[in-house]
């Protein structure tokens, strides 16, 4: 483990203390009591035990919904457990994971959940529905309104990680696993704008809001400059965008070719779907 105590850093929240919080300078106060405000997304490039040893006992680490699938052992750090709300709310209380999630957290490390609620059809939870296990509430409605695309929804990652920026917090925001990648074991969601979300993250670590563990990688782009010095950076960027043009072209074309190939087990699959009890399907 880092070198490093909660006593160095200031006076730490007691276990349990996320119960009954709304107010954000109340959520504020939370946050500050920890020197690394570290994100973990659910991903297969997150190691926690790398993870946790790379940071001192000062750092909260915040979880998200189904940790389950990035923890496989109770976890010894302090954590926070972030629950998204959903049009029927966060799904794991419908789907009745709740114990299974929060088992991860040892009590006298865990400070509770956040149930988080960021478009206004997504519907908040009471303590009552996560079991009594202590839980404050995040409206953030509106708050990603003026500039996230208009047809897509922000993660959940994203707005903590901009919602934590704002707060002035004298500890460092940390993301860790927010690549992206789709893989075996992950989805991304078409509705979240994935594209968008990296280009404003990898901005916002430039500016140094937050930053990335493991850190950024290279833009090789932006070494082209270096390299045709005559060129004006603006042709650099035609001559990129054309390119990147043609190649999303090319696979559109070849997904158009595997969507007609795949019919008949998309058709089996809606089919399959529809047989289900209506309390385990998906959003």
């Amino acid at each position: 483990m880092a070198a490093g105590s909660l006593t160095d850093f200031g006076v730490p929240p007691v276990a349990g203390a996320t119960s009954g919080l709304t107010a954000t300078q109340d959520w504020r106060a939370i946050f500050a009591a920890f020197s690394h405000i570290v994100l973990v997304a659910n991903s297969d490039e997150v190691r926690i035990d790398e993870l946790q040893d790379a940071f001192p006992e000062s750092a909260l680490f915040v979880f998200f919904n189904k940790v389950y699938k990035v923890l496989d052992r109770p976890f010894t750090g302090n954590a926070l457990l972030i629950s998204r709300g959903g049009p029927r709310g966060a799904n794991i209380v419908y789907r009745r994971e709740v114990g299974e999630v929060v088992k991860f957290f040892p009590k006298d490390r865990f400070l509770g959940i956040m149930n988080l609620r960021i478009h206004a059809d997504e519907k908040l939870n009471t303590a009552a529905d996560y079991e009594n296990n202590p839980t404050g509430h995040l409206d953030l409605v509106g708050f990603c309104g003026d500039f996230y695309p208009e047809d897509k929804l922000p993660t959940s990652g994203f707005a903590m990680a901009l919602w934590l920026s704002d707060l002035g917090l004298p500890g460092s925001i940390v993301l860790a696993g927010f690549s992206a990648r789709r893989s075996a074991k992950w989805k991304v969601v078409s509705v979240h704008d994935w594209t968008f979300e990296q280009v404003f993250l990898r901005l916002f670590a430039q500016l140094g809001k937050i930053s990335v563990h493991g850190g950024v990688a290279r833009n090789s782009y932006a070494a082209l400059a270096k390299r045709f010095p005559d060129i004006p950076s603006s042709e650099i960027s035609l001559a990129i965008a054309d390119v990147l043009s043609e190649r999303l072209g090319n696979a559109n074309a070849e997904i158009d070719k595997l969507i007609s190939l795949t019919n008949f087990i998309r058709a089996f699959d809606d089919f399959a779907r529809r047989l289900k009890p209506k309390m385990f399907k998906r959003r």
